[in-house]
């Protein structure tokens, strides 16, 4: 899992998706804060959208409703993530032998995005083929179309590689800023989420203990 680099300056926003070490490694080197706040807004606004797809969002508002929030909330999440992400992953990480700082992590984080904010533009005949279709649990529009219906899997097929690769970008990143592994920081990142995890649920199970209680 390692790579080579020839000494050229790379772009980050091509060179990301096939050397993301070498990539990350550069960013690091020479400005470990550039465009990170920016990066993690955009991702936040695609991650919005995707899980108001999940949800059925399009069920109580139409979709540029749907757009305004995720350009809104989305990025304000994303950035959010970001901070508390960084801050797991790097707490976690010192467990594993990591030596990133905070702002190595941050930036690990928010580069590896890139494949997904590159994936945004599939929005655009996504929403020219289905219309609000896309965010409904009734889909009349693919109903009666069965090519449409097919053109929306392999959108679909096409995000779940853009998505799997994503992580696979991430987990290259955050070893390379770490120095270990991408096996190591699949670990690292199991660890954060468990902890992230476990700190929201046990609250929710005290409340609801609680509030069955006083029943």
């Amino acid at each position: 899992m390692t790579e080579t680099t020839t000494g050229t300056t790379l772009n980050p926003w091509f060179s990301i998706w096939i050397q993301p070490r070498a990539t990350i490694q550069q960013i690091i080197d020479s400005h470990p804060t550039r465009l990170v706040l920016v990066l993690a807004a955009v991702a936040g606004f695609a991650q919005f959208l995707d899980r108001a797809v999940m949800r059925n969002l399009g069920d109580r508002m139409e979709w540029p409703m749907i757009f305004a929030l995720a350009a809104v909330a989305g990025s304000v999440m994303g950035i959010v993530g970001l901070y508390i992400g960084g801050a797991l992953l790097r707490w976690t990480g010192g467990w594993l032998g990591g030596r990133a700082s905070m702002e190595q992590v941050r930036a690990a984080i928010a580069w590896s995005n890139v494949p997904l904010i590159w994936a945004l533009p599939l929005w655009i005949p996504e929403l020219v083929l289905f219309g609000q279709d896309l965010f409904t649990s009734a889909t009349p529009r693919l109903d009666g179309n069965p090519p449409l219906a097919v053109a929306l899997i392999g959108f679909g097929i096409a995000e779940l590689v853009i998505g799997i690769w994503a992580i696979v970008v991430f987990l290259k990143c955050l070893g390379q800023v770490q120095g270990f592994s991408a096996w190591r920081a699949l670990g690292n990142a199991l660890l954060a989420f468990l902890i992230f995890f476990t700190a929201i649920l046990v609250p929710i199970l005290l409340i609801g203990g609680f509030m069955a209680w006083r029943r």
